[in-house]
């Protein structure tokens, strides 16, 4: 076991690896200690949204992710409802369906090419911090880091360590998982329905399994409750109308949800991430993505302090950026589930005819297909940057994948980064009527303006 690196990040889940990843990129000393021994196949999470996508073209992993996975463009919810994910305005138009074991093998692939040490069999038992550092137990042994990042998921040692509070409640109990082999694939990659006494869920893994989440109003049991394959057969055919020929399992569980969001996300030298900070329903297929979405808010902001150049407050934006953006999701993944749970006819049938009323209403369609794939998730200050074309050929995140700040304007700005080369990139559009525009590490414009605003603009940024 080492005793000494610059951050350490607790957990080895998809949040922890890209975090890793950006930081090692930069050059920062990191190291992740996952508690589990060996890489585990088993997975929660089946989809990867458009701006999660984007994020990982901004690192050169988007098209290995995409070559594994199927994408859905249209997300079906229940009933007749879907919302239509084809016209986002994203070089990504689609939910990709691919299991969360896949994205992990290649963001722990690209941590560890990048410099990062990832150590399992490492359970963190307790963490304290000072005015100089932070000190993890891991068994018998401490480990020293400058910064210490919980990415350790819902039951978070980091989270409790820190004497936060995990406030929310159950919103769904005995969900049953299983992964099965079906005679007769849907038709859909996805198949999901909702009948108010039970909802299914149906994804392939893509090499013949099939992952199934079924809910049963009628049978509520514990989570220490046996699943039977007769259980998911019933529920499945209530739901969907077929159980697919469903033959065999080779794994069988059960859980509940919460809806719970941790009040800070920094405490010190200390920083929440992923499922540690916040956790709500799988409707909408939104855990994965927002925990990545906040390590790509953390990552360069935390390497900027290690590297010691970091502006005044920075590492205060990642809560103000990234909690009102858990809290979205809370709502947006809660009004889903429990519109899938009505219970009445009457309510199922209001819930078709009004919600299928205003998804026709372009404003409105726009809207969710933005929240829900993160396209339309903006930071007061520093709203999403378009994956515009550069002059030299290329676009936008692919001159990201450097993880430095773009200066989208013409060589005449040159002089302007002098002295700033290691961490802005110079980049003209290929539309040389462009604005002037700053563009963070993560995809988010931190200024746009002209000549006259670009030292300011980069003198406060970097």
């Amino acid at each position: 076991m080492i005793e000494k690196t610059t951050v350490a990040v607790i957990g080895a889940g998809p949040t922890g690896l890209l975090l890793a990843g950006d930081l090692a990129r930069a050059g920062v000393d990191v190291t992740v200690l996952e508690r589990r021994g060996t890489e585990s196949n088993l997975t929660r999470a089946f989809g990867v949204h458009a701006r999660t996508l984007e994020h990982l073209d901004a690192r050169g992993l988007a098209d290995e992710v995409v070559a594994g996975g199927a994408p859905v463009r249209r997300l079906r919810l229940f009933d007749h409802l879907g919302i239509d994910l084809a016209t986002l305005p994203s070089r990504f138009p689609y939910l990709l369906i691919t299991p969360q074991y896949n994205v992990e093998q290649v963001l722990e692939k690209r941590a560890i090419a990048a410099g990062a040490r990832v150590v399992r069999d490492a359970e963190v038992t307790a963490l304290r911090q000072d005015a100089d550092g932070v000190s993890i137990t891991v068994g018998g042994a401490v480990v020293r880091s400058d910064y210490a990042v919980g990415a350790d998921g819902v039951r978070s040692v980091v989270r409790e360590a820190l004497g936060l509070p995990f406030p929310g409640k159950s919103v769904l109990t005995s969900i049953m998982l299983a992964d099965v082999r079906l005679t007769d694939a849907p038709e859909d990659v996805l198949a999901v329905n909702a009948v108010g006494d039970a909802f299914a869920f149906v994804a392939p893994f893509g090499d013949g399994w099939y992952r199934i989440f079924a809910w049963d109003r009628r049978h509520q049991l514990p989570d220490t409750a046996p699943v039977t394959l007769d259980e998911i057969r019933a529920v499945t055919r209530r739901a969907l109308g077929s159980d697919f020929g469903l033959q065999e399992a080779r794994w069988l569980s059960r859980f509940h949800s919460d809806e719970r969001q941790a009040p800070h996300y920094r405490v010190g030298r200390v920083f929440l991430a992923g499922d540690a900070a916040h956790v709500h329903s799988p409707a909408g297929g939104q855990g994965m993505n927002t925990g990545l979405q906040d390590a790509a808010n953390l990552g360069w902001k935390l390497a900027a302090a290690a590297q010691g150049w970091a502006p005044d407050g920075l590492l205060d934006t990642y809560e103000q950026e990234r909690h009102p953006v858990g809290r979205l999701v809370l709502r947006s993944s809660g009004a889903i589930i429990r519109l899938a749970m009505v219970k009445s006819r009457v309510g199922r049938l209001a819930r078709t005819v009004v919600g299928g009323a205003a998804l026709r209403l372009p404003p409105v369609a726009r809207k969710a297909a933005g929240t829900i794939s993160g396209i339309g998730i903006d930071y007061p200050h520093a709203p999403r940057a378009h994956d515009v074309e550069l002059r030299d050929g290329r676009r936008l995140y692919e001159a990201l994948r450097d993880g430095k700040f773009v200066l989208l304007a013409p060589e005449a700005a040159g002089p302007a980064i002098v002295g700033r080369e290691d961490r802005v990139v110079l980049a003209p559009p290929a539309d040389a009527a462009r604005p002037w525009s700053l563009v963070r590490p993560d995809g988010h414009v931190a200024w746009q303006g002209g000549a006259d605003t670009l030292h300011a603009a980069l003198t406060s940024a970097v």
